[in-house]
């Protein structure tokens, strides 16, 4: 008798093969997903019992899933650090080249067990009973998510389940990454380059991968099965430091910024089109994505990529502590440092590229209860290195010290975080004098690194001055919003003593940013300089613009020896990031509406005396030469009165140098011009 249409409903959403239990309180059974013990029995700690006759004919009709390839090659899947994870034993035989698609997990047009594979997966693997091996971190959410009730039984919020959904490479794929040249690295020679730059002057400030692995599978010959998207992406940021022969005579690029170029090309076409899956590869890619910064229109790369990082921290639940409640077993110490060091390096990212391109902080520290991080995180992997000689042909000697230096920039970057908050947020209540003076002593109380200590090596001491420089802008953020405001509950009388105050403060951080820069250019170490250096000068440079229009004729004179000083190390900077250029340009035209006639360097704006020759004319013109450059005879002074004429003008341009010296001009200068992140 046929059966009617609700029968045959009905029946197609039966289980086909259920335990004796599930089928007395006829619930579904989850046996021919996950197996014995099904979901049900493992809930309630009885014993699974399957009719044999159900399995047999259960393992008659069952069609066995394949697995597609991973999309590179030969490149393998890699875990959650980064590690190779794949078995050569489980890749099959027949690839499956359809497409991007996900490899289907049964041959039936509608499948509900199918389906539910997956919710069965995650909440086996909570229960500590996975049927496969775990490779994906997974997450549970907060109590309002969909995976609560696993929270309801105190199950842990951190895990992992299998891969499922492999996606495999279409022909079209691979063939336009063959021709952007994603699968030809360069010679090993090169490589030794771009690893030894990347570690000396990228991961001291930005920790983000497992050196174990890919020094380990460098020096064993094996750098192509390394993950090709983070590899392409640790080459781009590389590409800053490398010797100039690199890219003229190995590469055959013109400069170095078309060398960033073809690499950034490279490693986004992975990105877009390489199906890559695991997400803390695509994390830790797009950390190191977020700092390329080209032309005009994508100067907010740095904020998209670093976006997407931050997002992929949260979905992964890096910002929450997988130990909080208890120990978890299931992610191992080496795990759980690399993952501290990928949500603080997301949190670094936020707050100093909040500072500068003026947008709102993405990240709440109250959402957060990852502790913070200490040099043992960054160390962690470097335990695990065997071979000692390859570690130091790569590394810094004094790597444990530079490990400090970065634990105490993301302790500055909280303290900017609630700078931040208190002083620029759209929406904000006036700060109480108590609340500043309890972020001014966060301030005041940091220990900075002693730039005197004896032994210290050119790494270290180039780092040292680099966590002050961001102590400098740090400060100067703070002070100038009080410069003309003043918090709550401040004595009226004393209001004009504590502007003072202040505004000395910032002051002194100002010009302690440019002794920072006279020693860099001193000591020769300038060619260090990072990617996240040129923001740092914009706070001390709109300082010494802001008293370039309020002072006296010879402090103006003083106040632009310190700006133009400034401006030549931006314009050292400019061969290699390009927003220095930016910065460089803004300034000048800014100068130029105080000081007119004024380009670039130190140049006369008014002679006394006919102009000199020789020597002294060369010095004149010399956009290197200091203020007294020309001859005793000829001296050179600067016109700093202006005429009437030139009082109309400047009303007319004020707003523009209003702009730049404004306390929120951090946000609106830098917002509208990018920051240049690489």
């Amino acid at each position: 008798m046929p059966s009617t249409p609700s029968t045959t409903s009905a029946r197609r959403h039966q289980s086909g093969v259920a335990c004796q239990a599930c089928r007395r309180r006829k619930v579904r059974c989850s046996f021919s997903v996950t197996g014995v013990p099904c979901t049900a029995c493992t809930q309630d700690q009885v014993e699974c019992l399957v009719n044999t006759k159900q399995l047999n004919r259960f393992q008659r009709n069952r069609t066995p899933v394949t697995p597609s390839l991973r999309p590179i090659a030969p490149a393998q899947t890699h875990g959650v650090n980064g590690s190779s994870s794949s078995n050569k034993n489980d890749l099959p035989s027949e690839p499956n080249v359809a497409g991007n698609t996900a490899t289907p997990l049964s041959g039936g047009p509608h499948n509900i067990e199918a389906e539910e594979r997956n919710g069965v997966e995650i909440a086996t693997a909570a229960l500590g009973q996975p049927q496969n091996v775990g490779e994906v971190p997974f997450y549970t959410g907060e109590g309002t998510g969909p995976t609560s009730a696993l929270n309801i039984c105190s199950l842990p919020r951190h895990f992992f389940i299998p891969v499922t959904n492999r996606v495999s490479l279409s022909d079209e794929d691979r063939n336009y990454l063959q021709i952007k040249g994603v699968f030809t690295l360069p010679s090993k020679a090169v490589c030794d380059s771009f690893l030894r730059a990347y570690f000396y002057h990228v991961h001291p400030v930005m920790p983000v991968i497992d050196v174990n692995l890919l020094l380990n599978m460098h020096h064993s010959g094996r750098l192509q099965e390394y993950n090709l998207l983070l590899l392409w992406s640790i080459f781009f940021v590389a590409v800053n430091f490398v010797p100039a022969n690199v890219y003229e005579q190995e590469e055959g690029c013109n400069s170095r910024r078309e060398m960033k170029a073809m690499f950034y090309s490279r490693a986004k076409c992975m990105y877009d089109n390489g199906a890559e899956t695991d997400k803390i590869v695509l994390l830790q890619s797009s950390l190191l994505l977020g700092f390329w910064y080209s032309e005009l229109d994508e100067h907010m790369q740095p904020w998209y990529w670093t976006g997407i990082a931050i997002d992929l921290c949260q979905m992964l639940g890096l910002h929450r502590d997988p130990h909080s409640s208890k120990a978890n077993s299931s992610i191992t110490p080496q795990q759980w440092c690399l993952w501290r060091r990928l949500w603080w390096s997301c949190f670094f990212r936020d707050r100093w590229l909040g500072l500068t391109l003026g947008r709102p902080l993405r990240i709440n520290l109250n959402d957060c209860d990852t502790p913070m991080p200490v040099v043992a995180d960054m160390l962690s992997d470097m335990d695990r290195i065997p071979d000692s000689a390859a570690a130091a042909a790569y590394l810094p000697n004094d790597f444990p010290r530079l490990a400090q230096y970065w634990v105490k920039l993301i302790e500055l970057s909280k303290v900017l975080g609630t700078v931040i908050t208190m002083n620029y947020q759209a929406v904000r209540p006036r700060p109480s004098l108590q609340q500043f003076e309890t972020v001014e002593q966060d301030i005041l109380r940091f220990q900075l690194p002693d730039l005197y200590e004896a032994g210290l090596s050119r790494w270290a001491g180039f780092y040292a001055y680099h966590v002050h420089l961001h102590y400098q802008a740090l400060a100067i953020t703070f002070y100038r919003p009080y410069e003309r405001d003043t918090p709550e509950g401040l004595d009226p009388n004393e209001e004009e003593d504590w502007r003072h105050r202040v505004r000395s403060k910032a002051d002194a951080a100002a010009s302690r940013t440019n002794y920072i820069l006279d020693a860099l250019v001193q000591g020769k170490l300038l060619e260090y300089v990072g990617p996240m250096t040129p923001p740092l000068l914009i706070p001390a440079m709109q300082t010494h613009l802001l008293h370039c229009k309020r002072a006296d004729p010879l402090s103006k004179r003083l106040r632009l020896n310190k700006l133009d000083m400034c401006i030549l190390i931006l314009e050292e900077l400019q061969k290699t990031y390009t927003a220095a250029s930016i910065y460089r340009v803004l300034f000048i035209k800014a100068i130029q509406q105080i000081f007119p006639g004024y380009s670039k360097g130190i140049e006369p704006l008014h002679q006394n005396a006919p102009a000199a020759s020789g020597a002294g004319a060369s010095n004149a013109t010399d956009p290197t030469s200091s203020t007294t450059g020309s001859s005793a005879e000829d001296p050179i002074t600067y016109d700093v009165s202006l005429s009437d004429d030139q009082e109309a003008d400047a009303a007319a341009t004020d707003s523009f140098v209003h702009a730049l010296t404004d306390e929120a001009s951090i946000f609106n200068l830098l917002g509208n011009m990018g920051s240049d992140m690489i």
